[in-house]
Parts: C-alpha cells; sequence; structure tokens
C-alpha cells in the first residue's frame, strides 16, 4: 500500500497527531473538520456557523487533493447534541450537498473537541 498525505495551505492546520487527508489509490480519506478558525478557536453562532466551517475548511482539504464537494462518497457528522442540532445542521449540510448528496451517517457522541458541537469526516475519489 502506498499512501500520499494531503496538506492544504489553505485550510486549517492539523494537530501533529493526523494528517488532513491521505490518499491511497483513488480514495481520499478526509480527517474531521470541527467548525474553528484558523487559530483553533470555536466559531460563534451554534451549531450552524459550526457547520459551515467544518464543510468550508473540508472543502479546502479536498481541494488540495485535488477535487471538490462533488467527489464526496461517504461523509460521517458527529453531534454532541442529535435531538437539537440534526435539523439545523442538516439545513447546512443541504446548502453544500444540494444535489446528488453522498451517502451519511450521523451519530450522537458525548463530547468533541474544544466543546465543538458538530464534526464532520469524508470519503472522496479522485476522478
Amino acid at each position: 500500500m502506498t499512501k500520499q498525505i494531503v496538506f492544504s495551505e489553505e485550510a486549517n492546520p492539523p494537530l501533529p497527531v493526523y494528517s488532513q487527508a491521505v490518499i491511497s489509490g483513488k480514495t481520499i480519506y478526509v480527517s474531521g473538520s470541527i467548525g474553528i478558525t484558523r487559530d483553533m478557536k470555536l466559531v460563534e453562532g451554534g451549531v450552524q456557523a459550526q457547520t459551515r466551517a467544518a464543510l468550508d475548511n473540508m472543502k479546502k482539504v479536498l481541494k488540495g487533493a485535488g477535487v471538490g464537494l462533488e467527489s464526496v462518497l461517504k461523509a460521517n457528522v458527529y453531534l454532541t447534541n442529535l435531538q437539537r442540532d440534526f435539523a439545523p445542521m442538516n439545513e447546512v449540510y443541504l446548502e453544500y450537498f444540494s444535489s446528488n448528496p453522498p451517502a451519511r451517517t450521523c451519530i450522537g457522541v458525548a463530547a468533541l473537541p474544544l466543546g465543538a458541537d458538530v464534526e464532520i469526516e469524508c470519503i472522496a475519489e479522485l476522478p
């Protein structure tokens, strides 16, 4: 197996314990993004603002791999309050995946880094 590390200067910098994304074959595995600024501060505005920031960051990482959101095959969404945040998160999610959305799983979790409400990761494919 060969793997290529993806690093995008435009995206939020990763911590030293993970890569923004890894390519193996034609598959891109994008690490989870939470709604933070480049200086690692949680964005204000709740789950919708955090979802938007997480998806914008994911888009930048995908761009660094040479593709866009249309290449996403599967997304995983993690919410700390599934009951409260599922519908508002979906409103923003649909702005990014309005047609032919990828397969998706949404899971309620106990906690996320920095007290985030949402984290999103994905698997995409190179052309």
